[in-house]
């Protein structure tokens, strides 16, 4: 392939990883959006792999990684659970933030093309550069893993002076640029450079460690970020345009995202990176100010939530990371299915952060196969809570607190949640009283509104299910 074939292969390429984009924005044309990037990443590797800078000696090489890694992915497509998600995409990152540092060493090493003057600064600038995302989004990412897996703490781990670490690093950063740039031969330059990558990688580990785990869906969208600029600052030292469009690309969109989810949070991005805010969950319920919220709890059973459902007109139901967790989803179509057949008006309330990623609950929905036009966003249903009869909430628990509102010391204070509790009758499943993954307390429970149908959310909601058939 000519190397001007190559370019316009690159340019269509390009253009459907937009349209990709475009179509992923919404559930209705995900799938399609889905496919133009499977078209555009094809497109995109055989031009590279037929194009005029691969030769024949490298070519089994190549073809055997391709080989390699298709396998590793179809194995995971097809073994990986939707609960784990999260956890696979963390992992994902760390491989684009691995790739950019190991190609930033090879580029640094590569011998076959000679650069002088202001171009050699240039290229050594990008290296440099490149390594140092690279790295930051690797040992990060790997972390991230840890947390979302369950195998590293959510709660945040904030060492003394943890700011003026940061910042320390950071001069020690610079400082070894210039030594590398200044460097008269390769030997002499790697010694900063290998110093530079071991800063960037434990400031990958301090940053993520230090980030709580009710922020772990920012984390994951900030990480998609990262790798994205790590993948444009692969395409500089390639001199690969592709790459550096369709990296940026990545990158922006990241950024944007991570944006808006703090806004849902009402929080700042700075205040994410600084962390502090999530104790990864799973402790007893307490207030910030050390009492225990006034009420008691009304416990129901399944049948009783059943003839709840049976009689109402509007229901809406409130998916968290509990849903995922039991694999209930399709339980929760079928209920849904049944109601709609009743002539029940049921619709999906959908916080934007809800569960451990960016659109973690509208995945889970889709593969349950519930309609999309019944799955709404926060902001289209909150003002809907005071006309629904009956609300479940399954396996959510920050993102439906009332001290966000009412609470104003409660460390999740304006933040937007749903507002379940305007509902005539609110149903809370979950397996205990213990604390959401941000570890605040919820006054939720206690309303004289609300029921709390304790159990494994996958086994009550059979049951649920088998009580509306009967």
């Amino acid at each position: 392939m000519s190397a001007n074939l190559a370019t316009v292969a690159y340019i269509g390429a390009t253009i459907l990883f937009i349209l990709s984009l475009g179509g992923l924005s919404n559930p209705e044309t995900a799938r399609r959006g889905n496919l133009y990037g499977i078209v555009g990443m094809t497109i995109a590797v055989l031009a590279t792999v037929l194009g005029p800078r691969v030769t024949a000696a490298g070519l089994p090489y190549i073809v055997g990684a391709l080989v390699a890694g298709g396998a590793v992915g179809l194995y995971a497509a097809k073994k990986v659970q939707m609960t784990q998600m999260p956890e696979l995409v963390a992992l994902m990152h760390s491989l684009v933030g691995l790739a950019a540092a190991l190609v930033g060493f090879a580029s640094y090493v590569d011998t076959s093309i000679v650069y002088e003057g202001a171009e050699k600064a240039i290229h050594e600038v990008e290296i440099y550069i490149g390594i140092f995302i690279g790295a930051v989004t690797f040992s990060g990412s790997i972390i991230a893993f840890g947390k979302l897996s369950g195998k590293v703490g959510g709660k945040p781990l904030l060492l003394p002076a943890r700011h003026w670490l940061n910042l320390a690093g950071l001069l020690a950063v610079i400082w070894f640029a210039v030594a590398f740039v200044q460097a008269p031969d390769v030997q002499a330059g790697m010694t900063p450079l290998v110093v530079m990558t071991v800063i960037a990688l434990l400031f990958g580990i301090h940053m993520v460690m230090a980030i709580g785990g009710a922020d772990m869906p920012v984390v994951v969208s900030m990480l998609n970020s990262y790798s994205g600029w790590a993948a444009s600052a692969t395409g500089f030292m390639l001199s690969n345009d592709l790459l550096i469009v369709t990296g940026a690309l990545v990158g922006s969109s990241g950024a944007i995202l991570s944006y808006i989810m703090c806004r849902a949070m009402n929080r700042s991005f700075i205040s994410v990176i600084a962390g502090g805010f999530g104790t990864g969950g799973g402790a007893p319920a307490a207030a910030a100010g050390g009492t225990q919220p006034q009420g008691e709890v009304s416990a129901v059973n399944a049948a009783e939530t059943a003839e709840l459902l049976r009689g109402a007109k509007n229901v809406v139901i409130v998916p968290g990371y509990g849903m995922a967790v039991a694999q209930a989803q399709h339980t929760v179509y079928e209920i849904t299915r049944l109601l709609r057949e009743k002539g029940v008006n049921v619709r999906f309330a959908i916080h934007p952060v809800a569960g451990r990623m960016p659109g973690h609950m509208n995945v889970l929905l889709a593969e349950a196969k519930v309609p999309y036009d019944i799955v709404l966003e926060m902001d289209e249903i909150n003002e809907d809570f005071p006309d629904t009869d009956v609300t479940m909430v399954i396996g959510a628990n920050d993102i439906v607190n009332p001290a966000a509102q009412d609470d104003p010391a409660s460390p999740i204070a304006g933040m937007p949640v749903l507002e379940v509790w305007k509902a005539r009758t609110s149903i809370v499943m979950k397996r205990s009283m213990a604390s959401g993954y941000a570890g605040v307390d919820n006054p939720l429970f206690f309303k004289e509104n609300n029921r709390m149908l304790f159990g494994d959310a996958k086994k009550m909601l059979d049951e649920v299910l088998g009580a509306l058939k009967a």
